[in-house]
């Protein structure tokens, strides 16, 4: 039987992802969320004089978005876009790479025939609809103050969803602590 390009990936992370990987990955994250989130998210909020941003709500609407745009100026607007395109394209891989290891790591010693192995994969859904929602919102910022209502429907809705796939990229690291747990107790192993 022929696997899926999923499984295939999901195989080859698991023949990546070592204790050193994880680390690296973890080590870079938590520089990540101590030092540079905080300056990032300061430096857009002295730029454009305001504190909300589509990144990093969870639920709003067009009329949100289109209020955020007039509200950041053309200077705010400019430099939102810019950091849409380096500094955020740059945090959706830390975030990537950290979670993907994480799980895969903590994965590893069941079975390969197991389907719990494929939660591995779970963060490369939030990753793309972080990307979506970093061009739309860009997008939309470029363009204003003319109305683009395909992009700021759907802006939204990618942030949303965004924002449910690392919550359940969080869940899949609890369940995998969870079969960690049980399945060395059922098995009596007790090597990490």
């Amino acid at each position: 039987m022929r696997k899926s390009v999923w499984r295939r990936l999901s195989e080859w992370l698991y023949r990546m992802v070592n204790l050193p990987v994880f680390l690296g990955a973890m080590g870079v994250f938590v520089v990540f969320v101590v030092f540079i989130l905080p300056k990032m998210a300061g430096r857009l909020r002295m730029i454009t004089g305001v504190e909300r941003s589509p990144d990093t709500s969870l639920f709003y609407k067009a009329t949100d978005l289109y209020a955020m745009a007039e509200a950041y100026g053309v200077e705010g607007r400019a430099y939102y876009i810019y950091q849409r395109f380096t500094f955020d394209l740059i945090w959706p891989v830390v975030y990537l790479l950290f979670f993907i290891a994480l799980i895969t790591y903590l994965l590893r010693y069941l079975p390969a025939s197991s389907r719990w192995r494929l939660l591995n994969l779970l963060p490369l859904a939030a990753f793309w609809f972080d990307l979506l929602e970093n061009s739309g919102a860009a997008y939309l910022m470029y363009r204003y103050p003319l109305p683009v209502p395909p992009v700021a429907t759907l802006v939204p809705l990618f942030t949303l969803c965004k924002w449910l796939l690392i919550v359940l990229s969080s869940l899949a690291v609890l369940v995998a602590v969870i079969l960690l747990i049980t399945g060395k107790r059922a098995t009596g192993a007790t090597n990490f």
